[in-house]
């Protein structure tokens, strides 16, 4: 491993596939996709757009599931090996730190991260039925404390850093609208206390013509002696539709609102059968990677045409090695 990842964690089972014979991708899928089926659960209808984490001896995670009423709700889970998952029949329950923050109306699109002492959960929430970043907190994965939302309405996508930095926390975000948002940039905010957010700075705006009409943050960045490394997503709007596909980027380590690297094009786009056809076809949507920091391994479990969950797989150096000679900036 030529780059350094930096405050990593070891994870010798990490699920891992070798790169197919003859395949010159940077990121390739894993064989046995999709990893987590639609009917996963006998309440679902699908399961995607999730994230997951190291925790203890193996993984816990956080995941989108729509019932068979079209509620769309979070459950939690556990895997021994990232693969295999035991999914709760029943949505996550929050237990609110003010009684005056709202009751949960629906979830979608979690992203989980360890800081400190705690794993926090931020997702798109709603208020007043209108989506923000909604905010919470777990030890164990089974008890979750929901504090305060990040924004007013409209946001998605935040997604926070696994670390201060500048002595603030920061979360990536989309201002958005109440729709399926035809636009969409990039923007970054700092918070003291994970309640009061400021100091929003622009980070990037679609861009390439796959990424034309809007894009978004995906999983939590990796931070790495080059810079964070963050998949993002990317919006083309097609004659049928939008199609997302996904890239990367490398922000600078003390102002991430820097862009040091970022893709000319995709790394992933939809082209498989569970990936084109769903629920939402043609959809490509990272929320997760976990990343080796021994071997600079990395498994990124993305959403596939908004249906089920699909797991795919490279590493920091194939990544940054790309964005070297194929960057936009």
């Amino acid at each position: 491993m030529k780059v350094k990842v930096i405050e990593g964690v070891s994870i010798p089972i990490l699920p891992w596939q070798e790169r197919p014979a003859g395949c010159q991708d940077i990121v390739w899928r894993y064989s046995e996709n999709p990893v987590i089926r639609r009917d996963h659960l006998k309440m679902s209808n699908s399961i995607f757009n999730s994230a997951v984490v190291p925790y203890e001896d193996g993984f816990a995670g956080v995941f989108r599931v729509d019932d068979k009423a079209r509620n769309m709700e979070l459950h939690a889970g556990f895997s021994g090996d990232g693969l295999h998952w035991d999914i709760s029949e029943e949505r996550i329950v929050f237990q609110k730190t003010d009684p005056e923050i709202q009751d949960f109306q629906y979830g979608y699109d979690p992203r989980v991260v360890r800081i400190e002492d705690r794993y926090y959960v931020t997702w798109c929430n709603a208020y007043g039925w209108k989506p923000t970043i909604g905010i919470a907190y777990t030890y164990d994965f089974q008890k979750f404390y929901q504090t305060e939302n990040a924004f007013l309405p409209f946001n998605r996508n935040g997604v926070l850093f696994p670390r201060r930095i500048g002595g603030n926390y920061m979360m990536l975000n989309r201002p958005s609208d109440n729709g399926h948002t035809p636009f969409g940039d990039i923007y970054i905010s700092q918070s003291p206390d994970l309640i009061y957010w400021g100091k929003h700075r622009h980070v990037m705006s679609p861009s390439m013509p796959w990424e034309s009409t809007k894009i978004g943050a995906g999983p939590v960045p990796i931070e790495t002696e080059r810079g964070w490394l963050l998949f993002y997503h990317g919006v083309l709007t097609s004659c049928n539709g939008y199609v997302y596909s996904f890239s990367a980027a490398l922000l600078d380590r003390d102002e991430p609102w820097k862009v040091l690297r970022r893709g000319k094009e995709y790394l992933i786009s939809p082209q498989t059968s569970y990936e084109c056809v769903g629920d939402v076809p043609n959809v490509t949507f990272p929320c997760a990677n976990l990343v080796d920091a021994d071997t600079g391994r990395i498994a990124i479990y993305y959403g596939c045409a908004d249906t089920c969950t699909g797991l795919c797989f490279t590493t920091v150096d194939d990544v940054i090695d790309w964005l070297d000679t194929h960057s936009q900036v």
